[in-house]
């Protein structure tokens, strides 16, 4: 079944693409929380798990894993038709 569809490479570029928002908002909002006058230490307690999500949603557009995904759900409505 994998044959009959073409793969799609990905590359580091549109990977950072796609994850650049994500991350942005994660570090605006630790940001925003650190002049709302929150102690530093939570900022360090935010930090790691917006930037594990982001490494983590970074592989997997790199490696295509988000892509393969898509395609197996549609792939039984096009069959059906």
């Amino acid at each position: 079944m994998s044959d009959l569809v073409p793969e799609r490479e990905y590359d580091r570029g549109q990977a950072l693409k796609a994850v650049l928002p994500f991350l942005a908002l994660g570090l605006a909002d630790l940001l925003l929380l650190l002049f709302w006058g929150l102690d530093p230490l939570w900022g360090f307690m935010i930090l790691p798990p917006i930037l594990f999500i982001s490494v983590l949603a970074w592989i997997g557009f790199r490696t295509g894993f988000i892509g393969d995904r898509t395609q197996d759900r549609a792939a039984p409505l096009e069959d059906s038709r």
